[in-house]
């Protein structure tokens, strides 16, 4: 491995990161970021689910790969590095450039084709979760094509804290804590930290990780400021995959030619806010984000290193008019960034500059005290300055731009009913490393269009979502093992866009609260996704499952046990790249959790079991002429966990 995470390192962190900080709006049914404004649920056109924090502890889950899979149509792949989630139609090798993730609003993703750390967040940390299916590209732009996924940490402003143990197969061991205090009536802290190591299911696979979390805001006479700094070091060991002999005789094995292969994350991040009411209807803001990232790797035993900066500015006005049918909602802003990356390898020297610019507006207009309307716009320019010394030695400049459009209309006729219809274009440019990649001059952006209908009810007891879904693409940028190999190219394929493609689906969630200790529920996602042009017109999308979902079920008993069991289902698939389906479908399979806890006064313990039933799946996958490879999912696993809560 790398080199490994220092504990110190992270206690000298968490001490120097009591000075800084971010802000959040105060816990209530209120959402924060979806929308870049507070609202609620039925007052958005569009199919949003909140997790809560009373969610999360109820599960049992220890990362969000275990909380999230098959919630709101989500399916995940790791092929070791870390989980990375897709929704609305979208395979593995696409799901990370498609899906946008946000921590308190500060866009996770990457400017290069490497997924967001999502392991860089704690669960300990985590107030709730917001999940908007669907495209969402006037109010975030790039990359938020099949869905936004924004992670809210939490924020109080009276003193409390917490502190964890956890103890597992397969040697895992966690710890994690967070505190936060009012230091007077206007400034608030918060600091948050854990570190987990693990030998993990398979041979070379150890991993080390830490994540410190701090910040501070004031709010007082009209106005926020906010500070936040985090830090995240994960070292890991890569298995490597397996072909399906292999996979079936031991998926616990590693690959021989992968032995010395590691990756090693180092990532600095830090934030700065401001927010001033100018009047009763009108509020400026605006953030400033940085972060600084360093990955030292071995991949099939060559040695590299990729490092990546970004910085970005996101002013914005709100504006908020009470009207006789009920409230108009305003919302504008310019999203600026700079993002630098410099790649190093045995067979590579690369370096990308992506510059970027952005201008929306978006209003939520009140026709009556039942039905409103939702318009918006959005326009954006982005420039490459790419230099590769295989395929691009003399370097070159690259220019593209694309916009979004949304409209859309909600209908509440009764209290706890929503009806709603939306139809929104979305957009993403290509990653700094796909520019350089590709047998094309340049690739062109992705462009789409997203048509949505759907209905919710929310009870006192009961709530049903339901939705129905289209999606076309055209140019979608993908990796194609069969293109023509760029000119200086040093492996077969290249990046392109791809021909048009469909995706068009059904999800239900239905939630009953059964009496006082019961709850149950069922999530279904149908999802079909084919090309609708070129050689592959009519051919499935490679890694995408037409049937998903998943089913719960929680008590409560004996004043201070709780009890939780949930499945999920992931249907046939063809393994990623087989978009001309020559080979046979992946079998289906079930995933069943389970966890027991006990929670008296501040003390608690959860028994959680992931994989009940030890199902043998894989996690990911590859296809190739020479033979597909296999990364294996995990197999059963016990964790213990103690908490201390004041």
């Amino acid at each position: 491995m790398g080199t490994k995470p220092s504990l110190i390192s992270l206690a000298l962190a968490a001490s120097l990161l009591s000075s800084f900080a971010s802000a959040q709006s105060p816990v209530d049914e209120h959402l924060v970021v979806i929308g870049r404004q507070a609202d609620t649920p039925l007052n958005i056109a569009a199919n949003v689910a909140v997790i809560t924090a009373d969610d999360i502890v109820l599960s049992g889950a220890k990362d969000l790969a275990g909380l999230l899979r098959g919630q709101s149509a989500i399916q995940i792949s790791d092929s070791g590095t870390g989980p990375v989630f897709a929704m609305r139609g979208f395979g593995a090798g696409q799901a990370a450039n498609n899906t946008l993730v946000l921590v308190d609003g500060r866009r996770l993703n990457n400017i290069d084709i490497a997924a967001p750390s999502l392991n860089a967040v704690s669960l300990s940390q985590i107030e709730r979760i917001e999940v908007l299916s669907g495209s969402a590209g006037v109010l975030y732009g790039d990359q938020a094509v099949g869905g936004v996924i924004n992670i809210i940490t939490k924020r109080s402003q009276e003193n409390t804290g917490g502190a964890s143990l956890t103890g597992g197969s397969f040697g895992s061991l966690g710890t994690a804590m967070d505190f936060s205090a009012a230091l007077n009536e206007r400034w608030s802290l918060f600091v948050g930290g854990n570190f987990d190591k693990s030998d993990n299911y398979r041979d070379h696979a150890v991993s080390e990780s830490g994540s410190v979390l701090g910040r501070i805001e004031y709010r007082g006479d009209g106005q926020r400021f906010f500070a936040e700094a985090s830090y995240y070091d994960d070292d890991r060991e890569l298995a490597g995959s397996l072909t399906a002999e292999e996979l079936a005789a031991n998926p616990r094995q590693a690959n021989a030619a992968n032995s010395s292969d590691y990756q090693h994350n180092l990532t600095k991040a830090g934030r700065l806010g401001y927010e001033h009411s100018l009047t009763d209807h009108w509020t400026l803001a605006a953030d400033l984000d940085a972060s600084d990232t360093q990955v030292n790797y071995i991949s099939w035993g060559g040695v590299g290193e990729t490092e990546r900066q970004l910085i970005s500015l996101t002013p914005k006005a709100i504006g908020r008019y009470q009207t006789e049918a009920g409230e108009l909602k305003l919302v504008t802003g310019v999203d600026l960034s700079r993002g630098e990356s410099e790649f190093t390898s045995a067979y590579m020297e690369r370096g990308n500059t992506q510059e970027l610019w952005a201008a929306f507006a978006q209003a939520s207009v009140p026709l009556t005290k039942s039905l409103s309307y939702v318009v918006g716009g959005r326009y954006a320019e982005v420039q490459d300055d790419i230099r590769d010394q295989n395929t691009f030695p003399q370097g070159g400049k690259l220019d593209n731009d694309a916009h979004a459009l949304e409209l859309g209309l909600n209908y509440r006729p009764v209290q706890g009913h929503r009806f709603y219809l939306r139809g929104e274009d979305n957009f993403r440019f290509a990653k700094v490393d796909e520019q350089a990649y590709t047998s094309q001059d340049s690739l062109r952006p992705q462009t789409g269009r997203s048509y949505e209908a759907g209905w919710d009810y929310q009870g006192a007891e009961q709530a049903l979502r339901l939705s129905l879904y289209r999606l076309t693409l055209e140019d979608e940028i993908v990796f194609d093992p069969s293109a023509d190999t760029p000119v200086g190219g040093y492996f077969p394929g290249a990046n392109i866009n791809a021909d048009e493609s469909r995706r068009y689906g059904a999800m239900l969630d239905w939630d009953w609260q059964l009496n006082d200790t019961i709850s149950l529920g069922v999530d279904y996602q149908y999802t079909d996704a084919e090309f609708t042009a070129g050689l592959n017109d009519g051919k499935a999308l490679s890694w995408v499952a037409k049937h998903s979902g998943r089913m719960y079920v929680s008590a409560q008993f004996a004043d201070y046990w709780s009890a939780y069991v949930d499945a999920a289902y992931t249907g046939e698939r063809f393994v990623e790249g087989d978009n001309t389906n020559v080979g046979a479908q992946m079998d289906a399979f079930w995933l069943t959790n389970a966890a027991v806890s006990f929670r008296k006064d501040a003390l608690s313990a959860t028994l959680r079991l992931d994989n009940l039933f030890d199902e043998a799946y894989a996690a990911s996958g590859f296809y190739s002429d020479w033979g597909n490879g296999y990364y294996p999912g995990e197999g059963r696993k016990v964790s213990l966990t103690l908490g201390l809560r004041y």
